[in-house]
């Protein structure tokens, strides 16, 4: 009796050890486990894990991992399972790049980019490839994009090259001509996949196949020093590896292909075969990698203080975002004092993002030593668009380039406007008693002076935006430590030869030329002779203006500032339209609400300009009161 007892017990027991269970998951640990893939981890995924067991694999990965790839790999060509020869086909570019990993093999990386691609097959009929619904169709894009940025280093090797692979040989062949960008060679090519990005509000990437690169193009010794593409601008580009026939190819022993360079401004989609496949592009760190490689933070307050800073020809006054396409239309961009090109990174990353902005407009940055006279730098400014129109062909071999939109931040604006107004003598009597033609002056002398202080429009420009803009001057500018500062600016040789001309030409004139007093920071005090006048002087009618005002409290009031610069001086009534920037400091330039009614400011001009336009339901989009901005109406309001 006792063993019958003994005997129920002990199946009682066993029969609470069911070989099935299930367990309840938080939903995010559901996902984990859903998605567990060795791109994340060192374990490989359920659909490999299910690869390996069906064929009794498991123990052999764990104990001699070369072994098993070869019979996972003898079992595909000869149709073992031939019901899952996409999933063999994962699995093996999976476990081929995790045991790339443990060993740092770039053969290995590169093996596991030609059996992702091949799991892929874009060329491959559809009944052939992988569903997009598929979530292993992603991770074979990343399996591929991330072991060719292994296989291939950094910089990324982009030449034709043979390798020597644990399953074959494989011949890449790649086209010289691809190197070739707007005339530029592209050299240097930095994967960004190893790269993370901080300091800009938003991150950009095109999704598709490829691995994607930052590549510096060349410059060429013809190119004019007054304007061109930086040197350290880095261009986006993504690397393709075709190989035709993949499932075929990458079973067998010998594999060939080709490696294709693509900039993403030159690529729409590539075709291969019937089917597209997109190109996978990273611009946010490309451009990333160009500001932390050619941007010089301190050279912001050095440029400052030493008024010759940009007279060594090796700086770039104004630079191109990347170069003139015909019929785009150029927007200049002019940062504020002690400021730099780098303030305006968030703004071009995001206008750029827009495809319509893409296609229509190009992005010019100018640079200038803030601490120099307002006038100055405005003539600096005119030359050095007068001369980039000049060697682009003028506007006669492209009528974009009469079409430019001007946008100032703080000083900026004020060096735009000197741009689009029609001053006559009006700046110039405001400031001097005497008529510029009674004083004894060299001709040279005098034409800078008339050039300088008897502005005109400039015909190309038919756009101006000021942001954060001093139109009536800044109370900071009035501060002693602004004077001290202005005392330790060094002015470049042709403005020191100007003003000692000047003191010396009519002792009656009595002239104050102290070099505080001259320098931009006092310009800009509302007690300079040279803001008051400026002030008085509307923006020509047959150019465009916009104001963007950023306030730190609700909206425009007699008290309301940015901080730096008061509503009451930067509102002018003459602009087509007026945007306050409620809760924004004054440099506002990365303001999602500043960028937005720059872009819509931008899309009006399509719409006014280009025979390409969008639909009109897409210009009633962006037509709109942004969240966080208030309209204010004005004298020329929607012209």
């Amino acid at each position: 009796m006792w063993r019958t007892v003994a005997g129920v017990s002990v199946l009682l027991v066993l029969s609470g050890c069911s070989p099935v269970s299930i367990h309840r998951l938080s939903l995010v640990d559901a996902y984990r486990a859903r998605t567990r893939s060795a791109l994340a981890t060192d374990q490989f995924s359920a659909s490999t894990h299910t690869v390996l067991q069906r064929q009794n694999l498991l123990s052999v990965w764990k104990t001699q991992p070369e072994k098993a790839l070869a019979s996972l790999r003898a079992a595909t060509q000869t149709g073992f399972y031939s019901d899952d020869v996409s999933s063999q086909i994962f699995a093996l570019a999976e476990l081929n790049y995790l045991l790339a990993r443990r060993h740092h093999d770039p053969a290995l990386f590169m093996t596991a980019a030609l059996y992702a691609y091949a799991y892929l097959s874009p060329d491959a009929p559809e009944g052939e490839r992988p569903s997009p619904y598929d979530e292993h169709f992603r991770q074979a894009c990343d399996l591929y994009m991330l072991a060719l940025t292994e296989a291939l280093g950094s910089p990324a090797r982009v030449g034709s090259q043979v390798w020597t692979l644990p399953v074959g040989r494989l011949e890449l062949q790649a086209n010289p001509d691809d190197l070739n960008w707007h005339g530029h060679t592209l050299t240097d090519f930095r994967p960004t996949a190893r790269f993370t990005v901080s300091g800009l509000n938003n991150i950009y990437t095109e999704p598709g196949l490829g691995e994607p690169l930052a590549a510096i193009p060349q410059m060429n010794a013809g190119e004019t020093h007054s304007f061109q593409i930086s040197d350290k601008m880095r261009v986006p580009v993504s690397l393709f590896m075709k190989i035709d026939h993949a499932r075929e190819q990458v079973l067998s022993d010998h594999m060939s292909g080709r490696l294709i360079l693509t900039a993403s401004d030159n690529a729409v989609e590539r075709r291969e075969d019937s089917h597209q496949v997109p190109l996978q592009y990273d611009p946010t760190t490309a451009r990333a990698i160009s500001l932390s490689e050619s941007v010089d933070w301190s050279a912001e307050y050095i440029g400052f203080l030493n008024g010759r800073y940009f007279d060594d020809h090796k700086r770039l006054q104004l630079a191109a975002i990347e170069p003139h396409k015909k019929g785009r239309m150029p927007v200049v961009l002019v940062h504020g004092t002690a400021s730099s090109a780098g303030r305006w990174a968030n703004m071009i990353n995001d206008l750029l993002a827009d495809r319509e902005i893409r296609k229509h407009f190009e992005f010019w940055v100018f640079s200038y030593s803030t601490g120099n006279p307002i006038p100055y730098s405005a003539i600096q400014l005119r030359e050095s668009l007068q001369e980039a129109i000049h060697n682009l062909g003028g506007v006669q071999a492209d009528p974009a380039l009469g079409h430019i939109t001007l946008i100032g931040h703080s000083q900026g604006g004020l060096l735009s406007k000197m741009l689009v107004i029609n001053a006559g003598n009006r700046l110039w009597d405001g400031m001097v008693s005497v008529p510029l033609d009674r004083l004894d002056l060299t001709m040279k002398t005098r034409d800078l002076l008339r050039e300088a202080l008897f502005p005109s429009v400039m015909p190309e420009v038919k756009n101006v935006v000021f942001i954060s803009t001093p139109q009536h001057g800044s109370y900071l500018a009035t501060l002693s430590v602004s004077r001290f500062l202005g005392r330790m600016i060094t002015f470049p040789f042709t403005v020191t030869h100007v003003l000692n001309q000047l003191v010396q030409a009519d002792d009656a004139l009595r002239l104050d030329m102290s070099p505080w007093r001259v320098a931009s920071v006092y310009g800009m005090s509302p007690q300079s002779s040279f803001i008051q006048s400026l002030a008085a002087i509307e923006v020509a009618p047959e150019v465009e203006a916009h104001s963007i005002i950023p306030v730190t409290g609700n909206g425009p009031s007699a008290t309301a500032s940015d901080g730096v610069v008061d509503y009451e001086s930067a509102h002018v009534p003459y602009v087509n339209s007026e945007l306050v920037v409620k809760h924004s400091e004054h440099s506002t330039q990365s303001n999602p609400v500043t960028i937005a009614e720059v872009r819509r400011i931008l899309f009006r001009q399509i719409m006014e300009t280009s025979s390409d336009r969008p639909p009109s339901g897409e210009m009633e989009k962006r037509n709109i009161v942004h969240i966080g901005g208030e309209y204010v109406p004005t004298e020329r309001s929607w012209k």
